[in-house]
């Protein structure tokens, strides 16, 4: 449970994990927090994000400064797709976590990060988890896949392959790049919300970027404290919700007869935008100081 946050400390989560948001409750000073990332994002986000995110942010009206009331924002998102967002403590359990998306409820944490540690992030915040993830909710085929791969996680659980399932999030909701025709794109949350990584997932010669292959993703490991050394690229958000509306069970039984891939692997088989260097992971990453380029 995040420290930083006594109205999150004080509440007891209901059976499904959730609390309440009391937006009320918020400070000046997180409101400005905020303020400030929203506006250097967009700066940085500029020809780097998807045109889906842009549009996300305008219709839900979260461009109108200082952190998002969920009730307004509820009001919006469910006329648009049938989702709403749900308040809770930090991260949950997977069960949990599946069963909110496969009924069309996003999970936020309430707390805001420290105004002095504005790209410490040591688990995801509300900038993260409303200003990442939340636009694409207003995009119907990206809404459906995001019920689809809860109900997918919720039969992962039954296969003992919740890891997989994890790296598809990670490589796709997370840190995925989409094509488009203006060129390569950002749609993933954990890169939009991240000033650095949005530069380094598109520019820096040291990651690998792949064309999306599913159990090919599913096989693959991935740093969840750095950089990612590899990226995996869609041409569509209609290509991921065909893939993920497949039956999954013949691919969890497959998987574990498969070896696993390391974050930096690249097969012959793989349709490579980008061989990266992997300099900056092999010059240590955030641990090592490496420069990202």
């Amino acid at each position: 449970m995040p420290v930083n946050d006594p109205v999150v400390a004080e509440q007891t989560p209901a059976a499904d994990f959730t609390i309440d948001q009391k937006w009320d409750l918020y400070t000046p000073e997180e409101h400005a927090i905020w303020t400030t990332l929203y506006e250097r994002q967009m700066g940085v986000l500029k020809g780097r994000a998807a045109p889906e995110h842009f549009r996300g942010l305008e219709l839900l009206n979260l461009n109108e400064g200082g952190i998002p009331d969920f009730r307004r924002v509820n009001e919006k998102l469910e006329k648009l797709t049938g989702w709403t967002v749900v308040t809770v403590p930090g991260l949950i359990p997977e069960k949990e976590f599946y069963e909110h998306l496969a009924n069309r409820r996003f999970v936020s944490g309430r707390f805001m990060r420290d105004g002095e540690k504005l790209d410490y992030l040591p688990e995801p915040d509300i900038f993260h988890d409303v200003f990442g993830h939340v636009p694409l909710l207003t995009q119907p085929v990206f809404a459906d896949y995001m019920q689809a791969f809860g109900q997918g996680g919720l039969r992962s659980l039954e296969f003992d392959t919740i890891k997989n399932m994890a790296r598809l999030y990670w490589y796709t909701v997370e840190f995925g790049l989409i094509n488009t025709p203006e060129g390569r794109r950002i749609y993933g949350a954990g890169i939009v919300s991240s000033k650095a990584e949005s530069i380094f997932a598109l520019e820096a010669r040291s990651p690998n970027r792949i064309h999306f292959d599913l159990e090919r993703i599913m096989r693959t490991d991935y740093r969840y404290d750095d950089f990612q050394q590899s990226y995996f690229v869609i041409d569509s958000y209609d290509e991921l919700m065909e893939a993920t509306y497949a039956d999954f069970e013949p691919i969890y039984e497959r998987l574990p007869k498969m070896p696993e891939l390391a974050a930096s692997d690249v097969l012959e088989t793989d349709n490579i935008y980008t061989r990266g260097t992997q300099e900056y992971a092999s010059a240590g990453g955030l641990t090592g100081h490496a420069v990202a380029v």
